[in-house]
C-alpha cells in the first residue's frame, strides 16, 4: 500500500474526479456513505450523535454523514463552524442538503459565539473539523473545543484524521490540541502520521475505507513511503531447486555472544538456520562453547581465542553473509576487532545490537562502512548512532532516511511498524508484529533471519523486507496460541516455519 503525502492525496481526488466521470460532490457522498455505514453498524439509533464540522471538505464529509444518519432515524445535532464566512463549495452544498433534511434534530452555524453542548458517555461525536489538508497546529477557539471534547466522556469518531493531527510531520505540533479519537475512519489509504508510535494515542482504532479512488493514479504514483503487503513478500520468496544442497544454500557467519550473553548467539544462530541458510558458523568466545553445542547442534563453532569476548577478526572469504552484534558486548578490544572485521569483509553484512552501540561510541567509523550494509537499530540504538536524541518518531524517521542515503546503507528502524530505509531515500513500513514481541532477544532473531536470507543470495533490500515481515508474522502466529504476555524470543523461531508456510499459501 502506497502512503501518499498531503499533496498527493489532493491530486488523487482531483484525478478521480477528472477521469472517472464523477463530481466532487458525488465523491464526497460516496465517502460519507462509507463512513455512515460503519458508524451505524456500531451504534444504535438511540445513540445521541453530535457532529462538529469545519468549513472545508472534511466538514462537508461530516455534514453529509449527519444527513445520512438523520435520515436513518438517529437524533443528530450539528455544529458547522464558519467563523470566517467562507465554506468550500462542496461544504456549502452539503450544508444546504442538510438544512433541507426534516429529520435533523438541530443545526447551528457557528459564526461568532459558541456554547458547547453537553457531551456525556452516551454521546458519539463525529469529528469533521479538519482532515488531511491541515498544515499548522490548531489554536484559538478550535483548540479550546478540541480540549473540551477530549476532557468529556463521549466516544469520538474522526473522519480521515483526528482533527489537529497533520498528515506527515507533527514534530512541532501542539499535542493537547489534537482530538483523541476512539475510531478513525481514514479514506482509501493510511497516512504517514498514522504509522508513528507517538501519534497512536490520538487514533484509537483505525479503519481504512475504500471509496474507489482512481486505481490508475494509485498504481502510477511514485511515493516515498509504502506499507508492505503479503503479496509483496510472496512475490519475492524463491522456490528451492530440487537439487539444492547445503553448499548452494549459502554459508553465514554469525559473530555473536560474550560471556553471560550466550543466549543472544543461540537465538540469532537458530533463526539464521530456520530462515534457510545451508550452513551457519557461529563465532563466539570459549566460555560459550558448551552452551552453543548443546543449544544449536546444527551450527559449526568458530571459537574465539579469548575466553569471554570477541577479540579478533576472522577470514570471511568462504561466507555469503556475515551478521555481527547480538550479545557481543562493548569491550574496547571487541570494538577494535569489530571495525577490523567490517573493513575486511566483502560479503553482505548485518549489524545489530552491540555492533551498533560500538559504532555509536565511535561515530567516525561510520564512514568506513561499506555500501549496502544492513543495520537494524531500535530507537535508542539509532539515537546513539546519530549522537543525539531524536525529537519524536517523524524526526527519527527523517534522520534514518538521511543516514541510509548518506552511507548508501539499509537502515531497518525497529518498532511497531518497523521501517526499512533504503539508499534511494525510500521507506517501507512493516504491518506485521505485536506488543508481545517486546521481549529480550526478539531483535537477535530478526538479525538471524536476515542473515539467513542474505546467505541464500537474496539482495539486501529483499532480505530485510522479507525478514522483517516474516519476523512479525511469526510473532502474530505465536500470539494466537500463547498470548502477548507469554511470548518469548524463542517462540518466534518456533513459529517461523508457519510464517513461511503462510506466505507460500
Amino acid at each position: 500500500m502506497k502512503i501518499f503525502n498531503s499533496a498527493q492525496i489532493r491530486e488523487l481526488d482531483d484525478y478521480t474526479i477528472r477521469h472517472e466521470a464523477i463530481t466532487s460532490l458525488d465523491l464526497m457522498e460516496r465517502a460519507a456513505k462509507a463512513i455512515a455505514r460503519v458508524v451505524m453498524q456500531r451504534w444504535a439509533t438511540a445513540t445521541p450523535i453530535v457532529v462538529f464540522a469545519g468549513p472545508g471538505n472534511n466538514g462537508g464529509d461530516a455534514l453529509a454523514v449527519a444527513r445520512l444518519m438523520a435520515e436513518a432515524g438517529y437524533a443528530v445535532t450539528v455544529f458547522l463552524f464558519n467563523i470566517h464566512n467562507r465554506l468550500s463549495d462542496d461544504c456549502a452544498k452539503n450544508k444546504q442538503r442538510l438544512t433541507d433534511c426534516r429529520a435533523l434534530k438541530a443545526f447551528t452555524e457557528v459564526v461568532v459565539n459558541f456554547e458547547p453542548p453537553r457531551l456525556d458517555a452516551e454521546t458519539v461525536v463525529i469529528d469533521g473539523f479538519f482532515g488531511s489538508g491541515l498544515n499548522k497546529p490548531l489554536a484559538g477557539g478550535f483548540a479550546s473545543l478540541v480540549r473540551y471534547i477530549n476532557q468529556s466522556p463521549c466516544k469520538v469518531v474522526s473522519i480521515d484524521l483526528p482533527s489537529g493531527l497533520m498528515t506527515e510531520d507533527n514534530t512541532y505540533n501542539v499535542r493537547q490540541n489534537i482530538i483523541r479519537a476512539d475510531l478513525t475512519l481514514t479514506i482509501q489509504q493510511l497516512k504517514l502520521s498514522m504509522l508513528m508510535a507517538d501519534n497512536q494515542q490520538y487514533l484509537g482504532e483505525v479503519r481504512v475505507l475504500d471509496i474507489r479512488l482512481s486505481p490508475d493514479f494509485i498504481a502510477a504514483a511514485d511515493c516515498q513511503f509504502s506499507l508492505l503487503e503479503e503479496h509483496d513478500v510472496r512475490s519475492k520468496l524463491r522456490l528451492r531447486s530440487a537439487f539444492a544442497h547445503k553448499g548452494t544454500m549459502g554459508t553465514a557467519l554469525m559473530i555473536a555472544g560474550s560471556y553471560g550473553m550466550a543466549g543472544a548467539a543461540v537465538l540469532a544462530t537458530r533463526a539464521c538456520l530456520r530462515a534457510g541458510a545451508g550452513k551457519v558458523i557461529a563465532c563466539t568466545p570459549k566460555r560459550n562453547c558448551n552452551i552453543m553445542q548443546v543449544s544449536v547442534p546444527e551450527a559449526v563453532l568458530l571459537i574465539d581465542k579469548d575466553e569471554k569476548i570477541f577479540s579478533e577478526p576472522v577470514d570471511t572469504e568462504d561466507f555469503k553473509a556475515v551478521a555481527m552484534g547480538p550479545g557481543m558486548g562493548r569491550n574496547e578490544t571487541t570494538a577494535i576487532a569489530l571495525i577490523a572485521q567490517i573493513r575486511h569483509t566483502q560479503c553482505p553484512m548485518v549489524l545489530d545490537a552491540d555492533a551498533l552501540n560500538i559504532l555509536g561510541n565511535h561515530r567516525a567509523w561510520l564512514q568506513q562502512l561499506p555500501e549496502g550494509i544492513v543495520m537494524t537499530p531500535h530507537a535508542a540504538e539509532f539515537d546513539r548512532l546519530e549522537g543525539s536524541i531524536s525529537n519524536g518518531c517523524y524526526d527519527r524517521l527523517a534522520r534514518a532516511i538521511a543516514l541510509a542515503e548518506r552511507l548508501h546503507a539499509y537502515v531497518l528502524l525497529k518498532g511497531h511498524y518497523s521501517v526499512l530505509c533504503t539508499p534511494d531515500g525510500k521507506g517501507f513500513f512493516n504491518p506485521t508484529g505485536n506488543a508481545g514481541m517486546a521481549t529480550a532477544g526478539s531483535g537477535d532473531v530478526l538479525t538471524g533471519i536476515i542473515a539467513g536470507l542474505l546467505a541464500q543470495g537474496y539482495n539486501q533490500q529483499d532480505a530485510a523486507l522479507i525478514g522483517m515481515y516474516l519476523h512479525g508474522l511469526a510473532g502474530d502466529l505465536a500470539v494466537r496460541d500463547l498470548g502477548q504476555e507469554s511470548l518469548i524470543a524463542g517462540d518466534l523461531i518456533h513459529y517461523l516455519p508457519k510464517a513461511f508456510a503462510r506466505i507460500r499459501e
